[in-house]
This record gives structure tokens, sequence and C-alpha cells, in this order.
């Protein structure tokens, strides 16, 4: 109610946008209520949503105070589109910062989470942050101005009002300056959070590279650090990856090649020189391939068949030329397997499909997503690898099966 006001002295163009999550009964409708009569008042243009947010919580799995955050934000935003807002404007002050960082620190945070709350993000701006609690309350009764307490407020049934009346009393014996303090600090952790993303972009540019999907660190950008498993943890943590995997990581970073760790999406592979780190693949399994069929997709993989009379070979692995005679249908496209062997083209004898993928030097992760094409139990084609010998197009060949490759978008 206070950032309302400011607002209206200082002659903002605004609307309100009040969300009931119809958990409090009566007071819930009371709040609403209150809010749209006050934009009446004032004629501010007012929009209100009603959630079903108990129902959302648990089809989600999700906290009460997760749901509701998750589904006013997804409102707000649409509502930037909808009416060509410029910005949206939360009250949050300086106590909801401090608490945010106590939080923080109890969670385990990160440096970035003891920045407090951020005063601009995209669009979403909280110009309260300067004020207490306190003086925002002072200056609401020294203006006249209305507000409703949520007695949920009162409570310590959240982890932040457990923090808030509990804890935050306790460390103001301690320093009875501590919003003062605060501010200070944030503003100089905010300093080191921006020398930190400096240093992590140069370290970026020295051992990170990419590879088609994947990224590469390089192993030697973790052994003159004293502290690689939290150099690690700035660099993966935002696909999902957590800091006690980042330690097994580093433990068994010199150990043997092939050890695997997976966040929800991503995949981290540690290699002879490398980590990789590639998004988990769909999983592959099989599709048959008819006479006739034009396409067909294996995970993330589609592949085009053409059968063409005149050709003109190219030079690309993700492209194969075979006998159109020689071939049975249905082929299979599948994964390759332990076991599997063909003769790669250029040699008159079999070999393991393994002991071809290590002469090729195919790294752990890359040999995920190695497929093969059959035809009658025999392998044609080591997709985007190489062509069995014996399916080569040949000056007798009279007609040619194009395959080519590709990711799916």
């Amino acid at each position: 109610m206070v950032m309302l006001h400011l607002f209206q002295e200082c002659g903002f163009n605004i609307g309100v946008a009040h969300a009931n999550f119809q958990l409090r009964g009566d007071e819930s409708e009371g709040d609403e209520k209150f809010m749209e009569e006050i934009c009446k008042k004032n004629a501010i243009s007012f929009l209100t949503k009603r959630f079903e947010t108990e129902s959302y919580s648990k089809s989600n799995h999700l906290s009460i105070q997760m749901a509701a955050r998750e589904l006013r934000y997804k409102w707000f935003n649409e509502l930037l589109l909808e009416h060509r807002y410029d910005f949206l404007a939360t009250a949050h002050h300086l106590n909801d910062s401090i608490e945010t960082v106590l939080l923080n620190l109890v969670r385990g945070s990160g440096l970035e989470g003891f920045d407090g709350i951020a005063s601009k993000n995209g669009k979403l701006i909280r110009p309260l942050l300067f004020a207490t609690r306190l003086e925002i309350g002072n200056y609401a009764k020294e203006n006249k101005i209305e507000w409703r307490e949520d007695r949920s407020n009162a409570t310590d049934d959240y982890s932040r009002n457990f923090i808030r009346h509990r804890i935050f009393p306790l460390l103001k014996e301690l320093n009875p300056s501590l919003e003062k303090t605060f501010g200070e600090s944030t503003s100089k952790i905010s300093g080191s959070i921006e020398l930190v993303g400096i240093g992590t972009e140069q370290w970026r540019q020295k051992f990170e590279r990419k590879k088609e999907s994947q990224t590469l660190l390089d192993k030697k950008g973790f052994e003159s650090v004293k502290n690689p498993e939290s150099i690690l943890w700035i660099l993966i943590k935002s696909l999902g990856f957590n800091f006690d995997q980042c330690s097994q990581v580093i433990a068994a970073l010199h150990g043997q090649s092939g050890k695997r760790f997976s966040s929800t999406q991503y995949e981290l592979i540690i290699d002879r020189d490398d980590l990789i780190i590639s998004k988990i693949q769909t999983e592959l399994t099989e599709t048959l391939i008819k006479s006739g069929q034009s396409e067909a997709t294996l995970g993330n993989f589609k592949m085009k068949i053409e059968k063409q009379d005149k050709i003109v070979f190219k030079d690309d692995p993700l492209v194969a030329f075979l006998d159109a005679d020689k071939l049975a249908f249905p082929l299979l496209w599948r994964k390759w397997k332990p076991g599997d062997s063909f003769h790669p083209l250029g040699m008159n004898h079999k070999k393991k499909l393994s002991d071809f993928l290590i002469d090729q030097k195919i790294s752990v992760a890359d040999k995920e997503a190695i497929t093969v094409l059959e035809s009658g139990n025999e392998i044609v084609w080591v997709v985007g690898q190489r062509i069995d010998e014996r399916y080569k197009v040949i000056n007798s060949t009279v007609s040619t099966v194009v395959c080519g490759l590709s990711t799916v978008d």
C-alpha cells in the first residue's frame, strides 16, 4: 500500500494486480474487496485473479508458498504482455532481503545467495528495498495509509517467519544497526560476485570449448586451483548439478575414464582429458525403416532415405551411399551394442565395432550416441562414421540408397 501511494504521488501510470490464492477464507475475500475499493476510489486499473492454490500445490508437488509464487508470477508476466506495462513492481523491503540471505545461508547457498534480493531483474523492479519494515510502517501511519495484515505473517509456520520472529530479534541484540550493516555488506558482496563473473568468463575462454551439442571442460583447468570442486560447481550449477556431485567428480578426476554423473537434464562424463557435458538423450531404442519410407527418427536423430539412379558423391560422414540391390528391407536402425562387428569401408575383414570406435578416438560420451543401420542382421552403416565395405556403391551398381543424418529440431 505504501508503494502504491508513492507511485501515485510521483504521477506514474499504474495498474494493480491482485492475486487471490483462496487460502484464508473470508480474509482472502476481504483483501480482494479492500483492494478493489481502493483502486475504484483512486481511478486505478484493477486486475484480479483467483487461483486454486492447494490443488496446484498437490498436483505439482510444491509447497504452498512455491505454488503461490509460480502462479502469481506466471500471471504477472502474462499481464505485462497483454496490457503492455513497462515494469512489474513488488514491494519487497530491506528486511525481506535480510531474511532471504539468512535462508540461503541455512540452505547452503553459494556467494550469490548472500547478495540479497535484486532491485531489478529484467522487467521486475523492487523500489522499496532501501527501506526497513519499521520505516514503511511508520510512513504508512504518518500518511494515514490503510493496509491489511495477512494473519499468517504472525505465525512461525513458514521458515521465513521463523527467521523473522525468532532469529532476527536475536541478531538485532548483537547489532542494533543490523539493517544498515546488511545494506553495506550486500553492496560489497555484489562487487565480489561481479568480479567472480569476470574470472569465470576468463576461465571458460581458456579451458572450455564446444563440440557440436557438447561442452568440454579441460581437466587442466582444475589442477592449479585450491578449491576445484567450488570452481566446477560455479561452472555447472545452472545445469542442475549439486555441490556434492562436483566434489565426487573432482575426487574421480584422474581415475578411470567413463565415470558418469547426472542431473535431471544433463550428463557429465569423465573422459581422458576433459569433462564432457551433454544433454541427456531421448532413450535410443530401435526403429524399422520400410521400403519406400523417406524419413525415420530415433531419439534426437532424424534420417532421410532416398533412392537414386544417378548420384553425386559427397565427402560427408553424415551421408551414406549404399548399393540398393544389396539391401533387404525393412532396415533396422538401432543403438550400437557390445559384440557388434562390420567390415569398415576399405577393409576386407571383419572388425569389432568397439575396436573401431577406439581407433577413431570416439569419446565415452560420443559412444552413447552411436547408432547402426542394419540389413538382414548385417551392419551396413555405422551412422555418422563409416559404411560397410560390402554395401558400397561400385561400377556395376544400378541404383543407390542415400541416407542422410541430422538432429531433430
